[in-house]
Order: C-alpha cells, then sequence, then structure tokens
C-alpha cells in the first residue's frame, strides 16, 4: 500500500508534444498529377476545338452539313460512354494502366483524324477518340481528392476546375488560329507532342493505387450495355432533336425510345446486380447529389454560353473563326486571373457561399447579354464575359470540394465518373434547350415583325423607297434587291431577340441554383489521401 502511495507521491513526467505533421506535395505524385492534367486538358479541348471549323472539315472531306455535325456528336456521344465506366475501370486495372492507355489511345486516334481521307472515317476515328480519351477526365478528379492531403485542396482543386473550364471555353480560339494559319488537320496533330509526353509521363511516374482483376470475373455486361445505349442514344437525341423538330424525325425518335428502354435496364442493373458497371449508391450522399445537380447547371452554363456567343458573332456580326476566338478570349482571361483567388478565398470562405455568389454573377452576366442588339461589338461583351469568367471560377472549386471533398476514398473514383458525367450531360441538355428556344422565339419573331414591314406601312416604305434609291445602280433589279435586303434585316432582327430570350431564360435557370446551397455541407478539412504526406 505504501509503495502505491509513493509511487503516486512521484510526479509524473511531462509529456513532450508530438510536433505537428507537416502535410506537403510528394514530388512524384506531384509530377505524374501535373501531366494527368495536361493529358485531360487536351481530352477536353478537343470538345470544342472543332467547333469553329466545321466548315472547313467539311470542304476539305467534301461532306455535306449534316455528316459534319457528326465530326463534334460521335466524339460527345463516345466520351458520355466512357466517362462513368472509367471509375470501374481504374479499379480493375489501376489508374497507371488506364490513364496511359487513355492518353496513348487518345494520342493515335489524333493522328488517325487527321490522316482521314473521308467524312466515314473522320466520324470513326473521333468516336474512339472520345471513347477512349474519355478516361482521363474522372481519373483526373479522382486521383486530385486521393492522393493529396485536404489541406492541399486549395492548391489543388483551382488547377482542375481551371483546366475543366479553361479548356472548353479556349476550344474555339484554338482551333481558330490553328485552321486560319496552317489547316483543319492541325486542330488534331497539335495532339501528338504532347499526348506522347504525357504518355510516357503517365507510365513511368503513376503508381497511386494497385488493380484488382477479380473486378472482372462478374464483369456486368448487361449493364454495360445497357448504359452505353442509355447515355449513347440520349446524348443523340439532344445533339440532333432542335435541328430535326425532335420527334417529327425518325432517327431521333428511335434514340428517344432506346435511351428510355435501355435507361430502365440500366437503374434496373444498377440497384440490382452484385457488381453494378456504375454504383449509384454516391448519390445518397446530400452533397454528392446537390454538388452534382450544381454541375450539370454549370455545364449549361459553360458549354451553353460558349455556342450561343459564337452563334451571334458569326451570324450577326459576319465574324471569321479567328475574330471569334479573339473576342471570346476575355472570357479565358477572367477565369485564369479568378483561379488562385478562388483558391484561396476557399480557405476563409464558406464554400456554399462562393456557389451563391458565383451563380449570382452568372445571372448578371446573361442579364446584362439580355440587352444585345445586332450593333454588339467586343465592347459590349466585355462586361457579360467578364462577369461569366469570373463565375466560373468562383463556382467550380467549391462545387468540387464539396461534392468530391466528404466521399469516402474507396467512392471516390465511381464519384468522379458519375461527377463529371452530369457536367457533361449539362451541356447536352442545355444546348438542346438553347436551341429548342432559339428556333421557336426566332419563327415567333420572325412572324411579329412580318407585321410590321408589310406595304402600305409609313416607316416600311420609307426605308425600302431610301433602300431602292441607294442601289439605283443595279436598274430594273433595284427594288428586288432592296427588298432582299429587307427581309435579311428583319431576320437579322428576330435572330437578335430570341437570342435576348435565351440569356433571360439562362438568368431564370442561374437564379434558381442559388438557394440550393444551403443544403449542402461543409466538409471538414481532414487528413488526406494517403499519398500526400
Amino acid at each position: 500500500m505504501s509503495a502505491v502511495a509513493n509511487a503516486t507521491a512521484i510526479p509524473a513526467r511531462p509529456v513532450a508534444a508530438a510536433p505537428p505533421v507537416v502535410e506537403h506535395f510528394d514530388k512524384r505524385r506531384l509530377a505524374a498529377f501535373i501531366f494527368m492534367v495536361f493529358g485531360m486538358f487536351m481530352a477536353i479541348l478537343d470538345i470544342q476545338i472543332v467547333s469553329a471549323s466545321l466548315s472547313q472539315i467539311q470542304a476539305g472531306l467534301s461532306a455535306s452539313q449534316d455528316e459534319v455535325t457528326w465530326v463534334q456528336t460521335s466524339y460527345l456521344v463516345a466520351e458520355v460512354i466512357m466517362i462513368p465506366l472509367s471509375g470501374f475501370l481504374s479499379r480493375a486495372f489501376s489508374t497507371r494502366i488506364i490513364f496511359t492507355i487513355s492518353a496513348a489511345g487518345f494520342t493515335l486516334m489524333s493522328l488517325m483524324c487527321s490522316t482521314a481521307s473521308s467524312i466515314d472515317q473522320m466520324i470513326a476515328w473521333r468516336a474512339l477518340q472520345g471513347f477512349i480519351g474519355g478516361g482521363m477526365i474522372p481519373t483526373v478528379f479522382a486521383s486530385a481528392y486521393t492522393i493529396f492531403p485536404r489541406s492541399k485542396l486549395p492548391i489543388v482543386a483551382p488547377i482542375i476546375g481551371l483546366v475543366a473550364t479553361l479548356a472548353p471555353t479556349i476550344g474555339p480560339t484554338v482551333g481558330g488560329y490553328l485552321t486560319d494559319l496552317f489547316s483543319w488537320h492541325w486542330l488534331f496533330l497539335v495532339n501528338i507532342p504532347p499526348g506522347i509526353m504525357v504518355s510516357v509521363a503517365a507510365w513511368t511516374l503513376i503508381d497511386f493505387d494497385k488493380s484488382d482483376l477479380s473486378l472482372l470475373r462478374r464483369f456486368d455486361w448487361a449493364g454495360l450495355l445497357s448504359m452505353a445505349g442509355f447515355l449513347g442514344a440520349m446524348e443523340y437525341a439532344l445533339e440532333e432533336g432542335p435541328s430535326k423538330d425532335w420527334l417529327e424525325d425518325g432517327p431521333v425518335t428511335m434514340a428517344i425510345i432506346v435511351s428510355g428502354v435501355s435507361g430502365i435496364v440500366f437503374f434496373w442493373r444498377a440497384f440490382t446486380a452484385p457488381q453494378p458497371i456504375v454504383d449509384l449508391t454516391c448519390f445518397r450522399d446530400r452533397n454528392f447529389w446537390t454538388g452534382s445537380m450544381f454541375s450539370f447547371v454549370m455545364g449549361i452554363g459553360l458549354y451553353g454560353l460558349t455556342y450561343i456567343y459564337p452563334v451571334y458573332l458569326a451570324s450577326v456580326r459576319g465574324y471569321s473563326p479567328l475574330m471569334i476566338g479573339e473576342t471570346m478570349f476575355v472570357t479565358g482571361v477572367c477565369m485564369f486571373v479568378m483561379a488562385p483567388i478562388s483558391g484561396r478565398l476557399s480557405t476563409v470562405l464558406d464554400p456554399r457561399l462562393m456557389i451563391a455568389v458565383g451563380f449570382v454573377g452568372f445571372a448578371i452576366g446573361t442579364f446584362l447579354a439580355a440587352n444585345i442588339t445586332s450593333d454588339w461589338d467586343f465592347w459590349e461583351l466585355l462586361v457579360p464575359q467578364m462577369f461569366r469568367g469570373f463565375s466560373l471560377m468562383l463556382c467550380m472549386v467549391p462545387i468540387n470540394n464539396l461534392a468530391l471533398g466528404t466521399m469516402p476514398p474507396q467512392k471516390m473514383k465511381n464519384a468522379s465518373g458519375l461527377f463529371n458525367l452530369t457536367r457533361n450531360l449539362g451541356g447536352a441538355v442545355g444546348l438542346a434547350l438553347i436551341n429548342t428556344i432559339l428556333d421557336k422565339r426566332w419563327d415567333l419573331h420572325l412572324e411579329r415583325l412580318r407585321e410590321s414591314v408589310t406595304w402600305g406601312r409609313g416607316v416600311a416604305d420609307e426605308t425600302m423607297a431610301m433602300m431602292t434609291s441607294g442601289l439605283a445602280g443595279r436598274g430594273s433589279d433595284a427594288a428586288l434587291a432592296a427588298t432582299r435586303q429587307m427581309a435579311m434585316m428583319v431576320r437579322r432582327q428576330a435572330e437578335v431577340m430570341a437570342l435576348s430570350d435565351v440569356f433571360l431564360s439562362l438568368t431564370v435557370v442561374f437564379l434558381l441554383c442559388v438557394g440550393l446551397a444551403a443544403f449542402m455541407r461543409r466538409p471538414q478539412m481532414a487528413g488526406g489521401g494517403g499519398g500526400g504526406h
């Protein structure tokens, strides 16, 4: 008893506090990640790089207008199938193998696209380019949230956010420059040197995980086929529907039916198969499903506005692809400037507040653009584009962090594929809605304007008389030429009014998203994925 008393009487030796763990970047993994980001940049850039140069490709391959649109559509349809599939493949074969195959295959298909001598060859190579290269995009997102500590996300997240949004934004600019300076072949040849470099670096440096070939023993082929039918047919219907008047066109109608039936089979397999091709349980996480909804709407803003500005500049202002790219470069500059600022703000502000402010900025930009007239030029479009660029980066970083930052590491690869899929689907749905609204409102405004320029109306008669006298040098054709000019003016004004309606519709969509930020939970800045230390 006395021994015990003596022992308790001895003062306890103070225990030295453990030194704080210094989290830092593993240099090898950081180098691997940088090369992976560059590969992702190429894959996303190729979504839009051909958009401003389709007419040159059409002429070079002697294709029809309907055929050349498949240069874009085939890439998107194939990519949208690979993006969710890549999560399963990277778990089965490892990040190293999947990313290397994706980068090398993308590079090879880029070479094949540049050598295409017919539109059929081009469509086939573009489909393979989109399918193989699509594996790079979600793999980068998954790696960013697993190999680095959470404390480094303010540095890493802006990088992947900038690449994911900047690449499609500057795609038309890059495509316009390459086509004007060289030829359309360089839209694809430009990928080859960096593609080889990324492929070699991926095989040499990536060591994030190990393969698990046992997953292949229960591969869900029915799930794969139904997912391909569901997403591929949906993408086709969304791409072709607006121009073919939806259910009035046989192939579009068939695509909608195939997508619907395949979707039923896909969701049934996703919830009943022992090992589904895509794990949809990620959507039970509140941050993930709200983040995916934000990603979907961001896809509308990202791809929709990248499409609608060139439509105005080309058809109303008569700009060349190069001039369009130079005008739209403002958005890319604003995003580049905002990326580090957004990363810094994410460490001091509630990310939900950043998302809300970002979508308000989106809405302000589109609301300002709704005042568009046929005289708007670079300077009138400057402020709306600045709002778009700053808001994109202000939203992208916190959305990525909130959606994927709370996801368990074992679900990260699958979740990354689904998250990136929502952005692409948002872009497809957004483009379909924009084109549908544009067509319907254009017809409506055209009908109303025609009522204002009928014979017998004073202003119309005076304008026609002035235009006819101005074209008096054409002799007896002066009146006919004046009538044609008047018709073109009416069509141009109706198109501008329809574009204004589209901008107003987008404003409403962005404002409706502001309140959704309140449903998200702020993630804890816990220690990162193992490899970061």
